[in-house]
């Protein structure tokens, strides 16, 4: 296996505040940990929602995933205008607006719930997931430049660590409020589906959308440093795309996201089956928190290996991890099945930090346009679980726990990629 060194460190491309202020640098960080971990908690809380609307209209695999495809489906179309409105408004200022967009997001809940209406949930979780594309264009950029480029992929990691402490939370809270309410999903009548309440999905994102704009109004006081990117030298006509670790790394964060999501959102169905533990939903809903929890133990631990390891080597260790772990799930029952599965939460940890700080490596005045670009690739989210899920639903392995484990292999696809990207794509050169 060939092993790169980091990234040599690009030109400074940004204009760096006076020696001495480095403090607010530390005081920039520490608010911006509350960005990560609300994106985290919101987008985890999909993982539960799966569950419950497939119970609540009684909806097959491939159906209920347009939940990933319309909440993810909102970075591809709204990632690069997102980026856009970044370069213009400013990060502090598409922080602000990320989060009230998403605050309307989490209030339209409420009467999508009233009226039974999947459409209507389908809708909300858009303008909510654009909400959360503002603030990630806004968000990952302004961390990796916030201090020095050797030590980007490390703050990333941090507040990714913190990304990762809500996504170990939102499945706990999601399952005793909602998953702890229902029924045996797998004996679900469609009497019983209609009879379903759903105040507590109500009430949760009540409760979620006035936290966002509690964080708005905190952000609003808030004094964040301005960073200023260098002007381009004469005669220098390149964009964004015109960059080939960049165009790799788009590639590299659809395979991630999607392999991530795949994976999470078919959890508690994947431990439900009676092959491998015949969980209740939930039981499994709290077994999500494990996956998520992995996720969140390898990025502060990532934080000190990014400072000591390559970070494109630990990138592709880590992603051949989650190939050996898939394999050995789906060929295996019972414990070893799941403890293995949920493993793959711990190899995912550094993947998303790593893979974005390496694609914007060197691209200065360019990363907000890399930013956007790179939100969109978040669509893998929108695309992969519906084909999980399409495979899922087929008679492919025999049907049955039989394609639900051949649909595993797609997410193996996934982190094969990101491997190469790991030693070989993520060198920096232009197109």
């Amino acid at each position: 296996m060939a092993i790169i060194s980091a990234p040599a460190a690009a030109p400074p491309a940004t204009r760096q505040p006076a020696q001495g202020t480095a403090p607010r640098y530390t005081s920039a960080l520490a608010s911006l940990t509350v960005l990560f971990f609300m994106m985290g908690f919101i987008t985890c809380l999909n993982d539960i929602l799966i569950p419950y609307l497939k119970g609540l209209f009684t909806l097959s695999f491939a159906r209920v995933n347009l939940v990933n495809s319309c909440f993810f489906g909102a970075y591809f179309v709204m990632g690069v205008p997102a980026g856009w409105v970044v370069k213009r408004l400013g990060y502090k200022r598409g922080m602000l607006l990320g989060f009230l967009i998403a605050a309307l997001g989490a209030f339209l809940f409420f009467p999508a719930a009233e009226s039974r209406t999947f459409g209507l949930f389908l809708g909300a979780l858009f303008v909510l997931a654009t909400g959360i594309v503002l603030l990630q264009v806004a968000g990952n950029p302004y961390v990796s430049i916030l201090g020095s480029p050797e030590t980007a992929s490390s703050r990333l990691t941090l507040t990714q660590a913190f990304n990762s402490l809500a996504t170990t939370i939102a499945p706990f809270l999601g399952t005793y409020f909602i998953l702890s309410h229902l029924p045996d999903l797998k004996k679900l009548t469609a009497a019983q589906a209609a009879a379903l309440d759903v105040t507590s999905v109500q009430y949760l994102y009540l409760a979620v959308g006035l936290v966002l704009v509690l964080i708005s109004l905190a952000l609003a006081f808030l004094k964040l440093p301005d960073i200023a990117h260098a002007p381009a030298p004469a005669g220098d006509t390149r964009r964004a795309w015109h960059y080939r670790h960049l165009l790799l790394g788009l590639a590299a964060i659809f395979c991630y996201v999607g392999a991530e999501v795949a994976i999470g959102s078919h959890i508690v169905s994947y431990l439900g089956q009676p092959q491998v533990l015949n969980l209740s939903a939930e039981t499994a809903g709290y077994l999500v928190m494990v996956y998520w929890g992995g996720a969140m133990v390898g990025r502060f631990a990532g934080i000190g290996l990014l400072r000591r390891v390559s970070p494109g080597r630990l990138l592709a260790l880590n992603a051949v991890g989650a190939v050996a772990l898939v394999l050995l799930s789906i060929s295996t029952s019972g414990y070893v099945a799941t403890g293995s599965l949920l493993a793959v939460g711990l190899m995912n940890s550094i993947m998303f930090p790593v893979i974005f700080t390496l694609a914007v490596a060197g691209l200065g005045r360019h990363t907000e346009q890399a930013s956007g670009l790179l939100s969109a690739a978040i669509v893998g989210g929108a695309i992969i679980p519906p084909l999980f899920g399409l495979v899922a639903d087929s008679q492919l392995g025999g049907g049955g726990i039989g394609a639900l484990r051949l649909a595993f292999l797609l997410p193996v696809l996934c982190y094969v990629y990101i491997v190469w990207y790991g030693l070989k794509g993520s060198r920096p050169q232009p197109a």
